[in-house]
């Protein structure tokens, strides 16, 4: 294996109390994109917003790192809905970077999904996608065409709960009623009890539900919103940022600072700090306190209210209604060829033992010599038109696959880096059998590794600071969705919350709870203006 070289992709300014330029409209914890757009957001509107992030470049999920020559995106592996300039995603988009983010398309087959020794491609396009479905199950088309419509009805459904965000408590409560009298059914149900109040045919629902790594609950455990949100956004294929994932955070600073405010790296907030029962500011790690008249926090819910507000609060007594999302181990791995000499797909590769995606996690969970129940792999350096000229002559591939914290928590407290030879055996293990998955779908690749490091739960606690090593913040369950306090505005005066635990978990659902957030900050007057500004833009 080649040799650790230091990370050198960093995005934004190094913080220090002298460097600070205050006064401040409005201060944002962590740099994530849901952070990032709210604090774009507000600063198109004239506001001066200080961002302030823990680690040592900007972008949270989103952020790439480079070691070794090779460079890698840490989450973002693919994102939909942002291939017509008219789409709500592209629009925010376009909007808080100033259209300087360029998208380059997957092609038609974005998702493959391996069950067992079978394998279906998802087709960008309803009309193709619905056509592959058919073709591959001829004697379900009924239950394909009623999905379809169920999955309309969803988004509907969806579309109208977000808003209730937006409205002051007792209107979003008479909303609310309202909405749910005639909700149908199945909007908030378990995903695979609505499935198979369709269709018996376990294949198709697992091909359905192929994608659900992407939340990170089997069927029988997420909610229907969550898989349909998924699934339409990419019903219309998928895209990757050219240049990769740091793009985004690179090209929406400028933003924030054309307001005169910054993203602030190596900026690790301790404490939200209250004053006649009011957020008035933060005080920093190395003892500063920072004041503004707004607290934003993207660091999520159980960051904010467990350990960044004193104990005793309101929300506090929240949090037994949701849970952490599932952690992960991940593998980064460099080639000394290029993506077309190797043969390297755009196209992501979801591999599942069988269709009984539950047992198989149950069976591995019991027993982790087991098959592995998920394993997601990722071709970055061939979706990005960019990289060839940033490393010529390289490409890389990223594999992710489920790895709970109570795998890793005896070394929790230990360095980073240095975590004892018995925590690097346990992770060449994994690395080796996450190497053999690789192989047995693309054989060709064997002996051509030149490099790879697996991250595990205790490396996002590490630098994201989730302390379960949770990568979609909360649990995509019926009972998240029905909680009426993950939104905007908390119970406590100038404090607000953004981010993926607001709406949904992934890019587009942070982001557009950023949104969400910077409406509600504004007000309704200048929060419709700002809505109005991303429509037009």
């Amino acid at each position: 294996m080649a040799k650790k070289s230091p990370s050198t992709i960093r995005i934004g300014k190094r913080y220090r109390s002298t460097r600070l330029d205050g006064p401040y409209d409005a201060l944002v914890i962590g740099s994530g994109i849901g952070g990032l757009t709210t604090a774009a957001c507000l600063s198109k509107m004239g506001k001066k917003v200080a961002v302030l992030e823990q680690h040592y470049t900007a972008g949270g999920f989103t952020h790439s790192y480079e070691r070794a020559g090779y460079e890698w995106d840490v989450g973002i592996h693919y994102i939909g809905d942002v291939g017509s300039k008219h789409t709500l995603s592209r629009r925010i988009f376009d909007f808080i970077t100033a259209r300087q983010l360029k998208w380059a398309p997957m092609g038609k087959h974005f998702d493959r999904i391996f069950l067992g020794d079978q394998h279906y491609d998802l087709v960008a396009g309803k009309k193709p996608y619905r056509r592959a479905l058919v073709n591959a199950f001829p004697d379900q088309e009924a239950a394909i065409d009623q999905y379809l419509e169920y999955m309309r009805k969803t988004k509907d459904a969806v579309r109208s709960s977000t808003m209730e965000r937006l409205l002051p408590g007792w209107l979003a409560a008479l909303k609310r009623r309202w909405r749910q009298s005639r909700q149908p059914w199945f909007v908030n149900a378990p995903t695979r009890q609505v499935l198979e109040s369709l269709t018996s045919n376990q294949e198709l629902i697992a091909v359905m539900t192929g994608q659900w790594g992407d939340c990170g609950l089997p069927p029988a455990q997420s909610s229907f919103q969550i898989h349909t949100m998924i699934a339409l956004h990419y019903m219309y294929g998928a895209y990757y940022p050219v240049g990769g994932g740091s793009r985004i955070a690179e090209t929406v600073r400028p933003i924030i600072q054309a307001a005169g405010g910054e993203v602030f790296t190596y900026a690790s907030v301790e404490q939200i700090v209250l004053q006649g029962g009011r957020a008035v500011g933060v005080k920093m790690a190395d003892g500063h306190e920072i004041r503004a008249p707004l607290v934003i926090s993207n660091a999520g819910v159980f960051n904010t209210f467990n350990k960044l507000l004193p104990s005793g609060t309101d929300e506090q007594a929240k949090l037994p209604t949701v849970q952490p999302s599932m952690a992960s181990a991940c593998l980064y791995i460099g080639l000394k060829h290029t993506a077309e000499d190797l043969g390297l797909p755009k196209t992501n590769f979801w591999i599942y033992p069988s269709a009984d995606y539950e047992g198989d996690i149950e069976r591995f969970m019991a027993d982790p010599s087991q098959e592995i129940p998920l394993v997601y792999i990722s071709f970055p350096s061939a979706k990005d038109p960019a990289f060839e000229e940033k490393y010529p002559g390289r490409s890389t591939i990223e594999i992710v696959a489920p790895g709970p914290m109570e795998w890793f928590e005896k070394w929790a407290g230990t360095q980073w880096g240095k975590r004892g030879e018995d925590y690097d055996a346990l992770k060449e293990q994994i690395s080796q059998r996450l190497l053999q998955a690789l192989y047995q779908k693309l054989p060709q690749l064997e002996g051509k590794v030149d490099y790879y490091e697996l991250s595990t739960a205790l490396s996002t606690d590490y630098f994201c600071r989730y302390d379960q090593g949770e990568i979609y913040g909360l649990d995509h369950t019926p009972q998240r969705f029905d909680q009426t306090w993950l939104k905007p505005k908390t119970s406590i005066k100038g404090l607000y919350l953004t981010g993926q635990d607001i709406l949904s978990c992934g890019v587009v659902g942070a982001m557009t709870a950023g949104v969400l957030t910077a409406v509600k900050v504004l007000g309704i007057r200048k929060g419709y203006g700002l809505l109005k500004q991303i429509m037009s833009f």
